[in-house]
């Protein structure tokens, strides 16, 4: 039987729970706490709700139910996809004590927590996350916005939610590529912030990858650990939690140079992680046999290590147009050392280019 995980976000008046657990979509009892009136309005994809939307609704029996089901994909997650939201709230009177529930991935879920924190200034949210990638990653923490042509999640705001319902049995239905795109985020947070997750992601990954039940809670569990405790240090992203942006320079300029929905989220991380541990290891900050080891257990989940081809040239102009793109110039998250990151200014742009132009997205041949 495996256990039902808990983890707690303190932030204040803001703090909620992180519930990890097999079939917890269908336990009415963890979201009606969450629910401050009748009115609910449930945020899904076409992709999800055939499998799920059923499933929720049921448990919600007793609510005022209505819902908005949007075409799934990262290329529509914009203003225009955003509308449909507030068309569903507004076509059918929803007031400011109605409940907005993210049901799907990371696009429904940014994009249905930006709905809540805009409409009426304001309405409770809460996220169930279906897929791996935003079970650790994109449902904790409060960010929430939608894309631009000229930058990634450019149009947003942080806004947190009541709950988050972690149920890992909906991970069953998703594709190798789609798990593997999560399990970058997974690997990304042993990385930056703990050697010994790093260490414990190795020995059982192959557990985690079969879906085994207590392996996968206790993954998701911890990387929801880690980035809880980021971000209750930092929620507005002003210093530390930018942390956990690491391989995401990279990544979001892969995304974008795509065209999004080339690449999922979590393979361009990926690469954009080896990209860094390149970097990293040219500044003299980590040591050879740490970059090799993230690259291997990148490899292993099943996600790229080496840029696409057609992003040559492209990098350095989007990487400009990053949010994480200071005054003085760009900002990288680079390793130190497995389980230990650091923000970097002023890196030297001669070994930026070194790393632009490895053909094999580490300089080290193994």
């Amino acid at each position: 039987m495996c256990r039902l995980e808990v983890v707690r976000l303190d932030l204040g008046q803001d703090s909620y729970s992180i519930i990890v657990g097999p079939g917890v979509i269908s336990d009415v009892s963890l979201l009606s706490p969450h629910i401050k009136a009748r009115s609910v309005l449930v945020v899904t994809n076409e992709t999800i709700a055939p499998i799920l939307l059923s499933k929720l609704l049921n448990t919600l029996s007793n609510y005022d139910v209505g819902s908005v089901i949007l075409p799934d994909g990262e290329q529509f997650k914009t203003l225009d996809t955003l509308n449909m939201i507030f068309d569903a709230l507004l076509s059918e009177n929803h007031n400011r004590s109605t409940t907005i529930i993210a049901l799907g991935g990371g696009v429904v879920g940014d994009m249905a927590g930006f709905a809540a924190a805009s409409y009426q200034r304001g309405v409770p949210f809460i996220q169930i996350p279906t897929t791996l990638l935003s079970q650790v990653d994109s449902s904790v923490g409060g960010k929430t916005a939608v894309n631009h042509a000229l930058g990634k999640n450019m149009i947003g705001a942080f806004y947190q939610p009541q709950v988050v319902i972690i149920d890992t049995n909906t991970l069953q239905s998703l594709s190798k590529r789609d798990f593997a795109s999560g399990m970058a985020e997974v690997i990304k947070h042993g990385a930056l912030a703990d050697i010994h997750y790093f260490n414990w992601l190795e020995e059982n990954l192959d557990d985690v990858l079969s879906q085994e039940a207590n392996a996968l809670s206790t993954a998701i569990r911890w990387s929801c650990e880690i980035k809880a405790k980021v971000v209750s240090k930092d929620e507005k992203e002003s210093g530390i939690r930018a942390l956990l942006n690491f391989g995401h320079t990279f990544g979001h300029a892969i995304e974008n140079g795509l065209g999004y929905g080339q690449w999922s989220h979590g393979e361009a991380v990926a690469a954009g992680m080896v990209m860094a541990a390149d970097l990293s290891h040219r500044l003299d900050m980590c040591s050879m046999e740490d970059a090799l080891r993230l690259k291997n257990l990148l490899r292993r989940a099943g996600l790229p290590v080496i840029p696409p081809p057609e992003m040559s040239g492209k990098f350095m102009d989007l990487m400009l147009r990053d949010k994480k793109a200071t005054d003085s110039g760009l900002r990288f998250v680079l390793l130190n050392s497995l389980g230990d990151a650091s923000l970097v200014d002023n890196v030297n742009k001669d070994l930026l280019q070194k790393t632009l132009d490895a053909k094999d997205g580490l300089f080290i041949l193994d």
